[in-house]
C-alpha cells in the first residue's frame, strides 16, 4: 500500500499523534486549573498551563513545534482573563528561547532544565504583570510569591508529563 504524505510533516505513527493528543490536552487542562474557584488572600496559584507547556517542551523538545505556543497561549489567554495575545505572545518566547538553548546544548540534565524554566516562569509572569496591571500597582511580593510558588512546582509538573508519556526519565 503507498504511503500517504502529509502536507505539514513527515508521517508519524500511532503512538506519536496518541503522545502528542496527550500533550496538547494536559497543556490546556493545566490553563483550565485557573477556572477552580479559590478563595485566597494572596493569588498563590501558579500558571499550570505554562508550566505544563515548559515541562513538556524540556522533556519532549520535538513532540510540539515551535509555532504551537502561541494557539496554546490563544487558550490559555481566553481561559485566564489576562489580556488577549500576553500568553501568545510570551509562550511563543519561551519557545523560541528553548529552541535556541536546544541548538546550542546537546544535553541537559534535570537542574537545567529547572533553571531554564524557571527564568522562563519568571519571564511570563513578570511581562504578564506588565501588560495586565499599571506600573503603580503594588503587586511585586505577591507576584514573587506566585514565581516562586510555580518554580518550586516546576518538578511535580516535569513528574506529570513523565507519567502521562507512560515511561520514566532519569
Amino acid at each position: 500500500a503507498p504511503r500517504r504524505m502529509k502536507l505539514l510533516g513527515p508521517d508519524d505513527d500511532r503512538a506519536e499523534r496518541v503522545l502528542t493528543r496527550k500533550v496538547v490536552l494536559s497543556i490546556l487542562a493545566g490553563s483550565l486549573m485557573t477556572l477552580i474557584p479559590v478563595i485566597a488572600t494572596v493569588p498563590f496559584l501558579p500558571p499550570c498551563g505554562l508550566l505544563m507547556f515548559l515541562a513538556w517542551r524540556l522533556l519532549r523538545p520535538g513532540t510540539l513545534p515551535v509555532w504551537a505556543a502561541a494557539p496554546l497561549g490563544l487558550f490559555d489567554d481566553l481561559v485566564s482573563g489576562q489580556p488577549l495575545g500576553s500568553a501568545m505572545l510570551l509562550w511563543q518566547v519561551c519557545s523560541l528561547m528553548l529552541d535556541l538553548v536546544d541548538t546550542r546544548l546537546f544535553a541537559r540534565d534535570f537542574w537545567q532544565d529547572w533553571l531554564l524554566a524557571g527564568g522562563a516562569v519568571a519571564l511570563c509572569l513578570f511581562a504578564g504583570r506588565v501588560f495586565a496591571t499599571g506600573l503603580s500597582a503594588h503587586v511585586d511580593t505577591v507576584l514573587l510569591f506566585q514565581t516562586f510558588v510555580s518554580v518550586a512546582l516546576f518538578p511535580a509538573a516535569t513528574r506529570l508529563c513523565t507519567a502521562l508519556a507512560g515511561r520514566e526519565d532519569e
